[in-house]
């Protein structure tokens, strides 16, 4: 399976089905208790936020021009038929796809590796989503079906059962949601929950969207005054959980207690029928890069 940029929480882990929640997306999920499954979190490595950063400047600057007045920066944007639109969506796409092609690399060597230490094993592919991009879609609004960009950053897509865009294994449970956590923490498998009524393109609260993982609770710089590198692989190395990294001031960033409580972000997200549960992972080996 592939989880879907930037800095130290990319990771590659292997992990355990300790838990399963919904029988009926399990079996469509192909999940199993004690199944070993391998979760992969990785972008375009620094180009997708080099796009952001480069067009949140221009848009910024463009903005009055466009008879825009935005009530934060970090709202800028441009109308989408302009030419700064039209490079935006173009150089986005391009992330898009540097993201995709970089995921499907490191599936192929980590199958070819995991094809050498357990002759046999099988490695198939359960869900490969971006976050931190425009997708264009379909959503109800105000009663009609509208076309709209839908930005999700610190989200991820979560269509609900029977939406138009699902495979055909996947439509009557709906689309798997993938919520990474941290190092030493579990993971979780979630279903885009129905849509009002269990209408077809269901999933429409938050026009088809969930949370993509617990969240920090604190910077990055704030984790790495509280902790040091070394001692946090000590400390999951005495949970069993082994960590390799080429950067201890990375791993110290991402220390566990640096995230929100798994946990209760996926509870949270369940109760607000975002998306249901179908499993709970837990890691066993985490390479951060």
């Amino acid at each position: 399976m592939a989880i879907r940029e930037r800095g130290g929480n990319h990771y590659l882990e292997v992990q355990v089905v300790s838990e399963l929640f919904d029988a009926a997306a399990a079996r469509a999920y192909g999940l199993a208790v004690g199944d070993v499954v391998l979760s992969i979190h990785c972008g375009s490595r620094g180009l997708g936020h080099q796009i952001g950063t480069d067009y949140l400047r221009e848009m910024v600057i463009a903005a009055p021009k466009l008879g825009i007045v935005l009530a934060d920066r970090e709202l800028a944007c441009a109308p989408l038929a302009s030419a700064l639109g039209q490079r935006y969506l173009g150089a986005m796409r391009a992330g898009i796809n540097c993201a995709l092609a970089n995921r499907q690399i490191l599936t192929h060597l980590a199958r070819e590796v995991f094809a050498e230490v357990f002759p046999g094993a099988k490695l198939p592919m359960l869900y490969d989503v971006s976050h931190n991009t425009c997708k264009e879609e379909t959503h109800e609004v105000g009663g009609s079906k509208r076309r709209l960009f839908v930005h999700r950053k610190g989200a991820t897509r979560a269509f609900g059962p029977l939406h138009d865009e699902l495979p055909p294994e996947y439509a009557s449970v709906g689309q798997p949601v993938l919520i990474g956590g941290s190092m030493g923490t579990a993971s979780y498998i979630l279903a885009g929950a129905s849509g009002a009524n269990g209408s077809r393109n269901g999933g429409e609260r938050a026009f088809g969207s969930a949370c993509h993982g617990a969240g920090r609770a604190m910077s990055r710089n704030e984790a790495t005054r509280r902790w040091h590198g070394r001692a946090v692989v000590d400390q999951l190395a005495a949970q069993g959980i082994l960590v390799r990294s080429p950067s201890s001031r990375g791993v110290a960033e991402e220390a566990p207690l640096a995230y929100k409580d798994v946990d209760a972000v996926v509870d949270a997200s369940e109760r607000a029928g975002l998306a249901s549960k179908v499993a709970r992972l837990l890691p066993l080996v985490c390479i951060k890069g």
